[in-house]
C-alpha cells in the first residue's frame, strides 16, 4: 500500500463485508464459569440431573391433602394438626397422613403424601408448632393441590441445557452450574493490539504539554480501550509512536501474540505518514484502502504477514472517525473473531429533528441523541458540531444515524439510527 496505490473507494457495505469474511475465528479454551461470561459456548452442555431434584414447595406455608381442607373458609376453617416443620434444606422425618399438616418453607422438598401447600396468608399461622399439640386452622381451600414445583419442571436429565454458539450471559451461567459444571468450552476472547502515532499525541499523565499548547492527549487510545472493553475483549495498548520508521516499528513489535491490531492515524499518503511503509516491511495484504463513508473514509483492513498473519484494522486519526469506524466495522469482525453470530449494532427508525446533509458521495453517519415521545416514537436531534474531531459529539450521542449519499435530512423525514449500546446485537448489518 505504497504511495502509488489507488484508493479503491468501496462502499460501506462493501468494506464491512469484507472485514467480516477476511478475520479468522479463534480457538477454544476452557474457562471457569465466573470467567465466561459474555464469551461463546463451544459445546453443548447436557443436564445429568433434573431441576429440580425433586417436588418442592412454592411458598411459605402447610402441606397438606387436598381432600382434608376441601370446603375451608374463614367461617369454616378446618383445623390440622401440624406433625413436623422443614425449612428449605431438609426433608421431612414423615409423610402427611389423614387429618395432618405439616409446616414447609418454599424450596422445601413436599413430604410424601402432600398434593399442596397451603400459603400461610390462608391459614392462622399455627400454634404450637414443634410440639404434640401443633395445630394450623386452614381458611382457604384455594391451595389445594396447588403450589407444588414438580421435580423436572425446569429441566430433566439429558436435556441440553446450553447449546454450542450460545452466548453466555448470567442466566446461562446459572443453568450450566445447576447442571454441575464448574467450567465450560469457549472461543477464546480476542487480545487486541491498540496503537496510536504521531508527534503530537502525548498520554493524559503529560496533560501539561497540553496546557503550555504544545501538544494534545492521545484520546482514541483510551476510547478504543474502552470500546474493546465494552465488547468483552482484551486491549493491549502499545502506546503512542513518534512519526518515524523506528519508532513504528519498535512499538508494533509489541503486538506479537496478539490477535489483531488496529493502529489509528498516519495511513494517508502525506510526508510524515510512515504507518503505509511500515506495514508492508511486515508484509501486510491489504484488502481494501478508502472507503466511502464520512466520518472515518481513510480506513484500511489486511492481514499482517509479519505478525502471524493477524487481522489489520487501520482507522483515520481524528477521535470521531477512530470511535465510529470501531463501532460499525472493527467491533463486529473482532465478535465473528470470538464466535458471535449476532455481531451487529442494532438500529431503530426515528423521526430527524434537524437539518442535514451528505453531500459528495459519502455516505454519513452524523452522531445523534434519542428522545421517546408519548407515543413511544422515536427522535433523532443532532449533538452539535459534526465535525470529526469533536470527540463530545460522541460522548452525547445515542447513536449514529445513516444518511445515504447525496441526500438531505430535514425536520421530520424518517432515519435510521445505529444505537451505539445497550440493546441487543443482530444479525443484519446495518448497510
Amino acid at each position: 500500500m505504497g504511495a502509488d496505490r489507488v484508493a479503491d473507494w468501496i462502499s460501506g457495505g462493501d468494506a464491512l463485508r469484507r472485514m467480516l469474511e477476511g478475520v479468522p475465528r479463534l480457538p477454544l479454551e476452557t474457562r471457569p464459569l465466573l470467567d465466561a461470561l459474555g464469551r461463546v459456548l463451544a459445546e453443548d452442555v447436557i443436564s445429568p440431573v433434573a431441576l429440580p431434584p425433586w417436588d418442592n414447595s412454592a411458598m411459605d406455608g402447610f402441606a397438606v391433602r387436598a381432600e382434608d381442607v376441601r370446603g375451608a373458609s374463614p367461617s369454616s376453617p378446618v383445623v390440622l394438626r401440624v406433625v413436623d416443620d422443614v425449612p428449605a434444606g431438609h426433608f421431612a422425618l414423615r409423610p402427611v397422613g389423614p387429618g395432618e399438616a405439616i409446616r414447609i418453607m418454599t424450596g422445601a422438598p413436599l413430604p410424601a403424601g402432600a398434593d399442596g401447600v397451603i400459603r400461610v396468608e390462608h391459614t392462622d399461622g399455627g400454634t404450637a408448632i414443634g410440639t404434640a399439640d401443633g395445630r394450623v386452622a386452614i381458611r382457604s381451600d384455594a391451595d389445594a393441590e396447588r403450589n407444588v414445583r414438580p421435580r423436572g419442571e425446569d429441566v430433566r436429565p439429558g436435556d441440553t441445557v446450553l447449546r454450542a454458539g450460545d452466548v453466555l450471559t448470567p442466566g446461562s451461567l446459572a443453568v450450566a452450574a445447576g447442571a454441575g459444571r464448574a467450567s465450560l468450552s469457549v472461543i477464546r476472547r480476542p487480545r487486541v493490539a491498540v496503537l496510536a502515532s504521531g508527534d503530537e499525541l502525548v498520554p493524559v499523565e503529560e496533560f501539561g504539554e497540553v496546557i503550555a499548547a504544545r501538544r494534545i492527549v492521545s484520546t482514541n487510545s483510551y476510547a478504543l480501550a474502552a470500546q474493546l472493553a465494552e465488547a468483552g475483549m482484551e486491549a493491549r495498548v502499545l502506546g503512542i509512536a513518534r512519526d518515524t520508521p523506528a519508532s513504528l516499528r519498535e512499538h508494533l513489535a509489541a503486538a506479537e501474540g496478539c490477535d489483531a491490531l488496529i493502529t489509528t492515524a498516519g495511513i494517508s499518503v502525506g510526508e510524515h505518514d510512515h504507518v503505509v511503509g511500515v506495514m508492508e516491511e511486515l508484509r501486510t495484504e491489504v484488502a481494501f484502502w478508502r472507503v466511502r463513508i464520512r466520518p472515518g473514509s481513510a480506513m484500511a483492513f489486511g492481514r499482517v504477514g509479519g505478525l502471524g498473519g493477524i487481522p489489520w484494522f487501520g482507522l483515520p486519526g481524528n477521535p470521531v472517525s477512530t470511535m465510529a469506524t470501531f463501532a460499525l466495522f472493527v467491533r463486529p469482525a473482532l465478535l465473528r473473531m470470538a464466535g458471535h453470530a449476532r455481531v451487529h449494532l442494532p438500529g431503530i427508525r426515528a423521526t430527524f429533528d434537524g437539518t442535514f446533509a451528505a453531500r459528495g458521495e459519502l455516505m454519513n453517519f452524523p452522531r445523534v441523541r434519542l428522545h421517546r415521545g408519548e407515543d413511544d416514537a422515536w427522535t433523532a436531534s443532532l449533538t452539535g458540531g459534526q465535525g470529526s474531531g469533536m470527540a463530545s459529539s460522541m460522548a452525547a450521542a445515542d447513536g449514529l444515524a445513516i444518511v445515504d449519499a447525496g441526500r438531505e435530512v430535514r425536520p421530520g423525514d424518517p432515519v435510521r439510527v445505529v444505537l451505539l449500546s445497550g440493546a441487543p446485537l443482530t444479525d443484519a448489518a446495518p448497510f
